[in-house]
């Protein structure tokens, strides 16, 4: 491989693979020896094809939960089984792999421009600009830019655009799935909100059990199934449809409600974050 080959996006994978070698060295302990990170499924990741992959998944940090994805999925494909241990397999990272981010946050710090290389696909968001909603048209090049992303590799969305849990999930998912057909992986995760403060960037508390499950793909009919069909298909998948507060106690989901607004971590971070806490969202 040249050593300056760059992937579609112009980024130099040389550049790219060092950024996920020290990063995920420097961030492995927050989920192997501080806290739990508890996988299953790692077999299913082995059996997906190289390119044109949608991973799906609920949301509770801005960065804490792409990255613990970063190292399940490496340690995945170098033959570990619902492992993380040994971080060994950072030294040959997939460098295909991506993740879909509001450009806003990206741009909202010198880390996040840092981490925007190591494979964000950054999109402005069509309905919150600065803390205020908006209603601005989808731009057709964050799309195309998906489109490419999936052609070359793997791509992680957080269908909510939000670190909020139970909120709809946005119709632009399901249209890149439409558009797109990519095999579209579910993944629920767990422990995340409890464990850092609500960027993922501080350790808010040790010793927490977190999970992650990465499901089957889904079966999806992408010519004839309806945009809501795929949506409620997708809120069931990675567990935020509204049927799932049935069976949660009144009493434990205030305390979880309580327990999210004490996340903001005491010192700011960049530029101080607004009440709707999006930063990984699909494109609209």
């Amino acid at each position: 491989m040249p050593l300056f080959k760059r992937n579609p996006f112009g980024h130099i994978l040389f550049l790219k693979r060092l950024l996920i070698l020290f990063a995920g060295f420097a961030t492995h302990a927050r989920y192997k020896r501080f806290n739990t990170l508890q996988i299953e499924g790692s077999d299913i990741l082995r059996k997906l094809p190289g390119k044109k992959v949608l991973f799906v998944s609920n949301h509770q940090t801005y960065f804490a939960d792409v990255v613990a994805m970063f190292h399940v999925f490496n340690a995945s494909l170098q033959g570990r089984e619902d492992s993380i241990k040994n971080a060994f397999y950072l030294f040959r990272p997939k460098l295909n792999l991506y993740y879909i981010a509001a450009k806003e946050t990206m741009n909202d710090s010198l880390l996040a421009k840092i981490l925007s290389y190591a494979g964000s696909i950054s999109i402005e968001r069509t309905w919150r600009a600065g803390g205020k909603e908006v209603k601005r048209q989808v731009k057709f090049s964050d799309i195309s830019n998906i489109g490419r992303a999936l052609d070359d590799g793997w791509v992680i969305t957080f269908p909510q655009g939000t670190t909020r849990p139970w909120k709809p999930i946005r119709k632009g998912t399901a249209h890149i799935i439409k558009t797109y057909q990519p095999v579209v992986v579910p993944i629920v995760i767990d422990g995340f909100r409890r464990s850092f403060d609500r960027k993922g960037i501080y350790i808010k508390k040790k010793g927490i059990l977190q999970s992650m499950v990465i499901k089957d793909p889904l079966e999806i009919d992408y010519k004839n199934e309806s945009v809501d069909s795929i949506i409620e298909k997708l809120e069931f998948a990675i567990e935020q449809h509204p049927s799932f507060l049935k069976v949660i106690p009144e009493e434990e989901l205030l305390a979880y409600n309580e327990d999210h607004k004490k996340r903001e971590f005491p010192f700011n971070f960049g530029s101080q974050e607004q009440e709707d806490d999006s930063q990984e969202e699909d494109d609209n």
